[in-house]
């Protein structure tokens, strides 16, 4: 059962940064037979993913009639298995469960023998490193972290927005070159993150990419009321163009009114967010407020305080300037 690895080490690991879709081979050094336990965003995208890589996908576990029917959709024909009778008939098993569900089904999987020598175990959680596979290399498997530093939605969408995906990868030393190989059979780029960086990287990831969507959404809300009719439309350029120059000025790319150390201006935006809680006509559902903006103050606050600080640790700002800014931005 266990896939002779031997081949995998020939493959030798890229540069950060050297990989690129074009360059992922379009079929595997070696054929894995392998299973996903977890059927949410993530789970099914992989299994088809590596599935069309020339990978043999044994089977999945679903736990809901949703998941079963997210994982129909996007690996139609698929088996569907209990956890550990997948374990055992795989040679490369990947969990996508969620980040508090890791650590019980490993143990669990692990009390009931289901790990076994050479077979290689991965997770998909950011937040871990191997440590939290340490049951199943205590029974000779093999761990490896595998993260993609993307967001998913579960459907076909996702497997375009693979390629070309970045993704923190370890394994133990002599099988670095197995967990990089994966990643670039679905053209992935790897970069290998030690375990001890993890959280630091998960934050960073998440901070950016929920809380702009949390950001955007919240300036969607803010627009709607002030009258705009299709607010989407409206600031998509102006939300494109900062984040280009966010890439590639970094902070030097930062426009408006703390940048020009504007108080006033900061002041009014404060002072129409608190009052900008009256009805929209388009707004229908209790269940989505759309005249609700009792979060934007504290949000606004927060990420203005936070921007004056950086201009001013740069030299953007004079003290004074600085100094209104902070007055302006703290809770009366």
């Amino acid at each position: 059962m266990d896939a002779d690895l031997s081949s995998f080490n020939d493959f030798p690991a890229p540069p950060l940064g050297a990989a690129s879709p074009e360059s992922s081979r379009p079929h595997p050094a070696v054929s894995l037979r392998f299973g996903v336990i977890g059927m949410g965003s993530v789970g099914p995208v992989l299994a088809a993913a590596w599935r069309a890589a020339g990978h043999t996908l044994v089977g999945v576990t679903a736990r809901s009639q949703e998941s079963r029917e997210r994982a129909d959709a996007m690996v139609p024909g698929v088996d569907f298995l209990a956890a550990a009778d997948l374990a055992a008939r795989v040679d490369l098993l990947v969990l996508t469960v969620s980040d508090s569900g890791l650590p019980g089904l490993v143990s669990q999987l692990a009390e009931s023998g289901a790990f076994r020598a050479g077979q290689l175990v991965a997770h998909t959680a950011g937040a871990f490193g191997l440590e939290i596979l340490a049951p199943a290399q205590a029974a000779g498997a093999i761990p490896l972290a595998l993260h993609p530093a993307q967001t998913f939605s579960g459907t076909s969408l996702d497997l375009d927005r693979l390629y070309g995906t970045h993704w923190a990868v370890n394994a133990p030393l002599a099988l670095l070159p197995v967990a990089q190989a994966l990643v670039m059979d679905i053209g992935g780029i790897p970069a290998v993150l030690p375990d001890a960086a993890r959280p630091l990287y998960h934050a960073a990831l998440a901070h950016g990419a929920n809380h702009l969507v949390t950001l955007v959404t919240q300036s969607l809300r803010a627009l709607r009321v002030a009258g705009i009719e299709n607010p989407a439309a409206f600031i998509e350029p102006l939300l494109k163009a900062a984040l280009e120059r966010a890439f590639h000025e970094g902070e030097a790319g930062l426009s408006g009114p703390i940048r020009r150390g504007d108080a006033l201006t900061v002041q009014g935006h404060l002072e129409a967010l608190s009052r900008g809680g009256w009805r929209h006509p388009d707004d229908s559902d209790p269940s989505l407020p759309l005249d609700d903006l009792s979060d934007l103050p504290g949000a606004y606050r927060a990420m203005a305080a936070a921007t004056a600080s950086r201009v001013y640790a740069r030299r953007g700002l004079s003290e004074t300037q600085y100094r209104e800014l902070v007055a302006v931005l703290e809770e009366k």
